[in-house]
């Protein structure tokens, strides 16, 4: 399962990132980290973007972002 799946107000843990090294960096600086865990707050309308929260941090991130995060519930 992917995070770009999960239903808002769901949460799972991240397992896996599949990306290129820059994007996993980038994903990883964002708090997005392997064991952490994620929930989806809610989506905007007509396939926008989702908004995340890891720990006490709101993200914001594009649907084909949040399919390279790979999750575990």
């Amino acid at each position: 399962m992917t995070l770009n799946l999960l239903k808002s107000g769901e949460v799972a843990k991240i397992t896996s990132v599949t990306a290129d090294d820059a994007l996993k960096a980038r994903i990883n600086g964002l708090g997005l980290r392997i064991g952490q865990e994620v929930a989806v707050i809610r989506r905007a309308c007509m396939g926008g973007p989702l908004q995340v929260r890891v720990g006490h941090t709101d993200i914001l991130m594009r649907p084909e972002q949040a399919d390279l995060i790979n999750l575990a519930k």
